[in-house]
């Protein structure tokens, strides 16, 4: 999947944008790296989809060099190929902007590089913070988590447990843990899993909104007493949002997409002129509750 493939006016900076995927979160992602070089009118794209094979994400990579972009945008399918695409940009002399998903060496990145994203530790001790208060300091937790090889699956899940160990929250327990791959089909299968096992529960904190949607999807349709039970995610897509309003989702945790998307922009042009961009650039996660719902729906 690609658009405008290395094409536009002469003068126009050109960068090549690599996803590792499609999901609702990186649409929206995609969405906000699109309008702000819309915005610009200076800036030329080219987009690709790996579709989640790291290998092709490399081929990628390796082909937007050989076309001497000015500057690339990666969202990495895996987080340990972070040294190796950091050395290729390197060697190319390519500015190189890391979007959402940390790089393995983001603790190390070389010069005319850096990484823009939300602190996922600070995501997973906002959604485990407002379950504990929500419950009273005292519940067993289901936690539903992302891909185990994604760095904000284990960074949110850490999170969650060590809220949990803290003195005002140790009433919690979490009783199951398990991967649902970001899927809300997925939240759904793991859900239903958990349920015809007779896991008892009073919360479920999910990595993101589409597994929690799924887990609300089957736990509506066996009957569940819903309003005693916590949902949350994380990210405060449109869909989740819309949960909100109808009273099935408790509260997510926004991630902003768009201000990622053209932080990574905005970098990657600084990068191309020279400028000094700092080696990460944190966009804040911010807690959506009932009460501060409307600021967030359109």
């Amino acid at each position: 999947m690609a658009s405008a493939p290395f094409a536009g006016a002469a003068s126009a900076a050109t960068i090549g944008v690599a996803f590792a995927d499609d999901d609702t979160f990186l649409k929206l992602l995609r969405a906000g790296v699109e309008d702000e070089a819309s915005k610009r009118g200076d800036v030329s794209l080219t987009v690709e989809v790996a579709g989640k094979d790291a290998d092709r994400q490399m081929d990628t990579l390796k082909s937007f060099i050989d076309h001497k972009v000015d500057a690339m945008i990666v969202n990495l399918v895996n987080s340990d190929n972070g040294k190796a695409v950091s050395q290729m940009a390197s060697e190319a002399g390519i500015p190189l902007v890391y979007v959402n998903t940390q790089p393995i060496n983001a603790a190390e990145l070389p010069r005319r590089q850096t990484f823009v994203a939300s602190d996922d530790e600070k995501g997973g001790t906002l959604q485990a913070k407002e379950a504990c208060r929500l419950l009273n300091g005292k519940g067993r937790i289901v936690l539903m988590m992302g891909e185990l090889t994604n760095p904000a699956a284990r960074r949110r899940s850490d999170a969650v447990a060590a809220v949990a160990k803290t003195e005002e929250c140790s009433g919690l327990e979490i009783v199951e843990r398990q991967s649902a791959n970001w899927k809300r089909d997925q939240g759904t299968s793991v859900m239903g899993e958990w349920l015809n096992a007779d896991v008892a529960f009073d919360a479920v904190l999910a990595n993101n909104d589409d597994m929690a949607l799924g887990a609300l999807r089957i736990m509506s349709l066996r009957g569940l007493p819903m309003d005693e039970i916590v949902v949350a995610g994380i990210d405060a897509t449109p869909a989740a949002l819309t949960a909100m309003k109808t009273e099935e989702l408790d509260f997510t945790v926004y991630q902003n997409a768009s201000a990622q998307g053209a932080g990574a922009i905005k970098a990657a042009i600084d990068l191309i002129a020279g400028e000094k961009v700092p080696p990460a650039i944190d966009i804040p996660y911010e807690l959506v509750t009932p009460a501060n719902l409307a600021n967030y729906v359109e």
